[in-house]
C-alpha cells in the first residue's frame, strides 16, 4: 500500500534543511487526495482500505464454518452428488462476492481531476507568482461565484464551486471529505468497502451487496435443511438437533441478521436505481417532492446503471508529472486562504525547507473567521495556525 511520502531533505550551509531537487514522479506519488495506491498506482483504495479485512472476514468465517461443519451432514443425508454441489455453489458464491468487493474497492470511483488554478486565473499575468494553493484572498478568485446554474433536461440546477479542487463540480458530483476528492455521480463513501461509491464503481457495488444477500440466504436455507435432516435421522426435537449441531444455530442467527441488513441495503439501492437517484441526492434533495431531472423511467434508469458503458478514468495515476517543492508540501500544509504580507514570509520559509518548526502546529478550521467565504460544504478547508502576534496581526 502506497501513500505519498514526505519530501526528501538535504542539509544546507546554514545548518537548516533544504528540499532536494525532485525528479519527475508518477502522479500517484504526489496525489493530493487521501487515497492509498498499490501496484505502482494501478490500484487505488480509499484511506480506510483496512476495513476490507473486516468485511472479508465477515464473509469468509461463516462460509468456512458452513463448509467445514455442515457439508459432511449434507453430503451424507442428501444425494452424494447433490451434497457436493451444494458446497461447490457456496464456494463459488463466496469467490464471486469477494471478487466484486475487491473490484469495487480497488478502482477509481470517478474522481474529477483538480485544477492547478481557479478558473479564470490561468491567463492572468500575475497568476504564475501565486501558488495553486493560494487562489485568492477569499479561498477562490473574487470573480468566481459560489454557484452557477446549469440546465439538465430543461430543469435548472445549481452546481457549486469546490475550493479544494478549484473547479465547478459537474452535475451529481460532490466532494468526499474522507477521500478529499470530487467524485462524479457521488453516491456515498462506504466504510465496509473502504472507497467512495461513484459513477465508475456503483454497478459493481450493487452487484456486491446483492450477491452478499444471496450468499447469506443460501447459507441460511441450507443450515435449516441441515437441522431438519438431523431431526429426521435421529427422530429428535429441534432443541436436541441444535445441541447436536450448534454451528447450524449460529449460522442461522448470523445469516438471518446479516440478510436483513444487506438485503435492506440492496432493496434501498434497487429503489434508487429505478428512480435514478444517488444516496446523497435522496437524503439531500428529496426528489419525491419535486421533479427529478435525471429520471428516465424505471426501464431507462435500470438500463443506464446495468447496460451503459463505464467511462474510462479521467486520471492517469502512472503518468509522469513535474513536481515543484511547494506542491510537495501540499500533503502536510494546505494553503487555501488569504496570503497576508506576513504569511508570505511563512510560505518562503516553508519553500526553503524550514518546515520542521511548523510540523507540530495544530490545524484549525478558520473559514468562519473570513468574510465572503460562502458555502464551503464538504471541502474540508483548513489552514495551519500561525503565530499571529509575530506577524503583527491581532485576531
Amino acid at each position: 500500500m502506497y501513500a505519498p511520502p514526505h519530501p526528501p531533505q538535504l542539509s544546507n550551509s546554514n545548518g537548516g534543511t533544504a528540499v532536494a531537487d525532485i525528479p519527475s514522479l508518477r502522479a500517484y506519488q504526489v496525489w493530493k487526495g487521501s487515497n492509498r495506491f498499490c501496484c505502482g498506482g494501478r490500484i487505488i483504495f480509499g484511506p480506510d482500505a483496512r476495513s476490507l479485512y473486516l468485511t472479508i472476514s465477515l464473509i469468509l468465517v461463516p462460509v468456512f464454518l458452513f463448509c467445514a461443519s455442515l457439508s459432511q451432514t449434507l453430503i451424507r443425508e442428501l444425494h452424494h452428488h447433490m451434497g457436493h454441489l451444494i458446497v461447490a455453489v457456496c464456494a463459488f458464491f463466496t469467490v464471486y462476492t469477494i471478487t466484486l468487493l475487491l473490484l469495487t474497492s480497488g478502482r477509481d470511483p470517478g474522481i474529477i481531476p483538480r485544477n492547478q488554478q481557479p478558473p479564470g486565473l490561468e491567463d492572468e499575468a500575475g497568476a504564475s507568482t501565486v501558488s495553486s494553493n493560494w487562489p485568492s484572498s477569499l479561498g477562490r478568485a473574487p470573480s468566481i461565484p459560489p454557484t452557477k446554474d446549469v440546465k439538465i433536461n430543461g430543469i435548472t440546477i445549481k452546481v457549486k464551486y469546490c475550493q479544494t479542487c478549484m473547479l465547478y463540480r459537474p452535475p451529481r458530483c460532490s466532494h468526499c471529505s474522507i477521500c478529499n476528492n470530487c467524485v462524479d455521480r457521488f453516491d456515498h463513501h462506504c466504510p465496509w468497502v473502504g472507497q467512495c461509491i461513484g459513477k465508475r464503481n456503483y454497478r459493481l457495488f450493487f452487484m456486491f451487496i446483492s450477491s452478499t444477500t444471496l450468499l447469506c440466504l443460501y447459507v441460511f436455507v441450507f443450515s435449516i435443511v441441515n437441522l431438519s435432516k438431523i431431526m429426521g435421522a435421529y427422530h429428535c426435537s429441534l432443541g436436541r438437533a441444535l445441541a447436536m449441531s450448534p454451528v447450524s444455530g449460529i449460522l442461522i442467527l448470523y445469516t438471518f441478521l446479516l440478510s436483513w441488513f444487506v438485503g435492506g441495503l440492496t432493496g434501498f439501492h434497487l429503489y434508487l436505481i429505478l428512480t435514478n437517484q444517488t444516496t446523497y441526492e435522496n437524503f439531500r434533495y428529496r426528489y419525491d417532492r419535486r421533479m427529478n431531472p435525471y429520471n428516465r423511467g424505471c426501464a431507462g434508469n435500470a438500463l443506464e446503471i446495468f447496460c451503459s458503458r463505464i467511462p474510462p478514468s479521467r486520471n492517469n495515476f502512472r503518468e509522469k508529472v513535474k513536481v515543484y517543492p511547494d506542491e510537495v508540501f501540499n500533503k502536510s500544509v494546505s494553503y487555501r486562504h488569504a496570503m497576508s504580507p506576513g504569511l508570505s514570509k511563512i510560505r518562503l520559509d516553508l519553500e526553503m525547507g524550514n518546515r520542521q518548526a511548523y510540523a507540530a502546529e495544530e490545524f484549525v478550521d478558520v473559514p468562519n473567521q473570513l468574510e465572503g467565504i460562502g458555502e464551503h460544504e464538504r471541502c474540508g478547508t483548513q489552514t495551519p495556525r500561525m503565530a499571529w502576534d509575530q506577524l503583527g496581526y491581532q485576531p
